[in-house]
């Protein structure tokens, strides 16, 4: 039986509801998927009746008081594009009590109930303290893609990311492949290893080097020798590896063990392009599960999704504590690599 949905077919009793005054930001680094997630917000809360505004360029919109109002027109269009169109920035200022306050009373000038943050640990930590300095209800999405925040299985952009790098690998691999060389291709991830796991992995990396792990660079030459001569190789690297990074990493296999390799730094090409189904799904039921943690009182608190459901994780424990690998990719790279 063919189902139809029609606009206007969920019906919202605004007057029963009390009426609210948000506002949508996007903070820290960019994340492909952060423009369905405020679409999603901004559409669940003009369900709910709500005014709904963006503040442009993450917290220092906050600060200098710059306000874009959002409407259903102003989100139409940007599901499938990357970034965000509200702008981000890391704000130093806000990380002040001056910059906080600064923004607290913008916030209350404008008659602004709550706040929704999508990023990631920093954004968090920052939400935290206005909550606490300032009485402002706030709600976090995870928005980075690192995929380094507990409360959540993925954050919004950890898929397209990993299937840039993927895409950009194979690519490498061909050439290596043709010339029988050594390649080490650099993978975002500073503290986090997820992408230069995930990724090695499922391109077939003969190395993979990660901050979580030890990595022991004999054994890489040992087993770059087991290969033979002639023979392609890819290590993946994860830019906060304990040995450095894939450049320095490069040098040390040259100085010590008389091995050239070829660097590949893929970059914040990982941060841009139009974001995965999977990610745009994710972001349009986080954003509107932020909705509805406002809806119902929630606060100071990152909505995420574990298995198929909604999670809600204090802040304080987004950034307070570190997300490992998961173990079963940790094995299934010793068996393959």
């Amino acid at each position: 039986m063919r189902k139809l949905f029609r606009r206007g077919h969920l019906q919202t009793n605004t007057a029963a509801m009390s009426s609210k005054r948000i506002v949508i930001i996007t903070s820290g680094g960019d994340a492909p998927g952060m423009n369905a997630f405020i679409r999603a917000a901004c559409r669940a809360a003009l369900h709910e009746g709500w005014d709904v505004y963006g503040g442009r360029r993450g917290y220092e919109g906050l600060i200098n008081d710059d306000f874009v109002p959002l409407d259903r027109a102003a989100t139409a269009n940007r599901i499938a594009r990357g970034g965000t169109f509200l702008g981000t920035a890391r704000s130093m200022e806000f990380f002040k009590p001056e910059g906080r306050a600064k923004a607290a009373a913008n916030l209350h000038k404008r008659g602004i109930d709550a706040l929704i943050a999508c990023g990631g640990d920093g954004t968090f930590r920052g939400a935290e303290l206005l909550q606490a300095e300032h009485g402002i209800q706030v709600v976090g999405a995870p928005g980075t893609i690192d995929n380094d925040l507990v409360g959540c299985d993925y954050t919004i952009g950890y898929d397209t990311a990993v299937n840039t790098a993927a895409e950009a690998i194979d690519r490498i691999r061909d050439t290596a492949e043709s010339h029988g060389r050594t390649f080490f291709v650099e993978v975002m991830g500073r503290h986090a290893g997820s992408i230069a796991m995930d990724v090695g992995v499922a391109c077939g990396a003969e190395f993979i080097a990660v901050p979580e792990t030890v990595t022991n660079l004999a054994e890489v030459c040992a087993h770059m020798h087991r290969k033979g001569p002639q023979k392609r190789f890819i290590g993946v690297i994860g830019e906060g590896d304990e040995e450095g990074d894939a450049t320095m990493i490069a040098a040390k296999m040259k100085e010590t063990y008389g091995i050239e390799v070829k660097v590949t730094i893929l970059g914040h090409i990982q941060r841009g392009g139009s974001p995965t189904v999977r990610d745009r799904i994710l972001a349009s039921r986080l954003g509107v599960a932020a909705v509805e943690a406002v809806r119902n009182g929630a606060s100071n608190i990152m909505v995420g999704e574990v298995g198929s459901s909604i999670v809600h994780t204090p802040l304080a424990e987004t950034f307070g504590t570190h997300k490992p690998i998961r173990p079963g990719i940790l094995q299934l790279a010793e068996i393959l690599t």
